[in-house]
C-alpha cells in the first residue's frame, strides 16, 4: 500500500470521526461516543467528556490531506516496504497521547505492538478499532498486547522513574525513550490580556497534565500578577472536578502551613518558584530582568521542556496553541517517522 493510498485512509477516517463528534452533538440516537465517553472516563476520571471531545476534534483537525501531505512530503522514502515490528508503550496523561507514535508506525510500513497505560485501556483501542473501518488491515499492522516481549525497536513514553526501566529492557535495540518534561509561558510587558486569556487554555487544558501543559511563568519584573488572575478566571469551573479539587485543597493547605508565599483565588494557587514542574492545580512562577539572560536560562535547561509559549524570539508556540500542535511537531523534538523509516 502506498503512503498517498494511507493519506487518503487517514484523512477519510478523519471525515468519519468528525461525523461522529456531530451525531454526539446532536444528541442522535446512533452517537456512538456515548458510552466510549462514559467508559474512558469511569475507568480515568481525568479523561472528562470536555477533554475528550477536544481531543478528538484536534485529530479531526490534523488529519486532512492537505496537513497530510504537508508533513509527509519531507519523507521520499515512505513507501518502502518495511515490516519491522516496534514495540509501542504508551502514556496515560491525557487523552489519546500515544496516537501519534501509533499513526507514524502505521505510515511507516512496520508492524506496531502496543502496550497502553493502564490509565487508558479504552480510548486508544476504540480509535484503532473505528481506523480499521477505514482500512481492514490496520488490525494486521497494529496490535495490542499484554506484555512485550519480542520486538526489533521500541518507542516507550513514560516517567523520569519509568524511563530507567525502559532503558534497562529496551536499551540494546534501537529505541526512543521519553522522560518527564514540561512547559513554560514567556510574557513580557508587551502581552496583552487577551493573549493571557488564551495562556490560561495552556495552563489548564487536561488539568495541567500533559506534557505540553504550561506549568511555568517567566514574568518580567514588576508584573501585576492580578492581570493572571483576572484573564485566568473563565477558567473557574475547573475547581468542581473532585479529583482537581482535592489536588486544590490539599496543596493549599501544605503551603500554608509551611508559610509559603503564595497567591491563590479559589480555584488555582500562583506560587514563586524556581522549578519547571509544578502540581495539580499550582502554577509556579519567576520574574527575569531581560530577554537575552533568561534565553540563556532556557537553553539550559531545554532538555527538560516541551514548548515553551509566547510571542517572543524565545517561544515555540503561540498563546493557547499549546494542546493543539502541528501533526509535524515531535515529542522532544525527535524525529519519531525519521526513527521509524531509519530502521532496517
Amino acid at each position: 500500500m502506498t503512503f498517498g493510498t494511507k493519506i487518503q485512509i487517514l484523512s477519510e477516517f478523519g471525515k468519519r470521526l468528525n461525523k461522529k463528534i456531530q451525531s454526539y452533538y446532536n444528541r442522535l440516537e446512533s452517537a456512538e461516543l456515548t458510552p466510549i465517553l462514559q467508559r474512558a472516563s469511569a475507568r480515568n476520571p481525568w479523561f472528562t467528556t470536555d477533554n475528550v471531545l477536544y481531543a478528538l476534534k484536534y485529530w479531526v483537525d490534523v488529519l486532512t490531506e492537505d496537513r497530510l501531505e504537508e508533513w509527509l512530503n519531507k519523507y521520499p522514502n515512505l513507501s518502502e516496504v518495511r515490516s519491522l515490528e516496534v514495540g509501542v508503550v504508551t502514556a496515560g496523561n491525557i487523552p489519546f497521547v500515544g496516537l501519534h507514535d501509533l499513526i507514524c508506525v502505521y505510515l511507516s510500513g512496520h508492524k506496531a505492538l502496543v502496550k497502553t497505560s493502564s490509565d487508558d485501556p479504552v480510548l486508544t483501542h476504540w480509535f484503532i478499532e473505528l481506523l480499521s473501518e477505514v482500512d481492514p488491515h490496520v488490525n494486521q499492522q497494529i496490535r495490542f498486547i499484554e506484555r512485550l516481549e519480542k520486538f526489533d525497536a521500541v518507542i516507550a513514553t513514560g516517567s523520569n522513574n519509568s524511563a530507567r526501566y525502559f532503558e534497562y529492557y529496551f536499551g540494546k535495540v534501537p529505541h526512543i525513550i521519553r522522560k518527564n518534561r514540561n512547559s513554560a509561558a514567556v510574557i513580557t510587558n508587551e502581552t496583552t490580556d487577551e493573549e493571557l486569556r488564551l495562556l490560561a487554555d495552556d495552563v489548564f487544558r487536561y488539568f495541567g497534565l500533559g506534557c505540553r501543559s504550561v506549568s511555568k511563568l517567566y514574568l518580567p519584573d514588576g508584573f501585576d500578577l492580578q492581570r493572571i488572575f483576572a484573564a485566568f478566571y473563565h477558567w473557574h469551573p475547573i475547581i468542581q472536578h473532585h479529583r482537581y479539587a482535592s489536588n486544590y485543597d490539599y496543596n493549599r493547605v501544605v503551603y500554608l502551613m509551611s508559610k509559603e508565599e503564595i497567591l491563590d483565588n479559589g480555584f488555582f494557587i500562583l506560587r514563586p518558584n524556581g522549578a519547571l514542574a509544578s502540581p495539580v492545580s499550582v502554577v509556579h512562577y519567576e520574574y527575569y530582568s531581560d530577554l537575552p539572560t533568561l534565553k540563556s536560562h532556557l537553553t539550559s535547561i531545554k532538555d527538560q521542556l516541551q514548548c515553551v509559549v509566547g510571542t517572543s524570539e524565545l517561544a515555540t508556540d503561540d498563546f493557547g496553541s499549546s494542546q493543539r500542535p502541528s501533526i509535524s511537531k515531535y515529542a522532544d523534538d525527535v524525529d519519531t517517522l525519521a526513527f521509524l523509516l531509519s530502521l532496517h
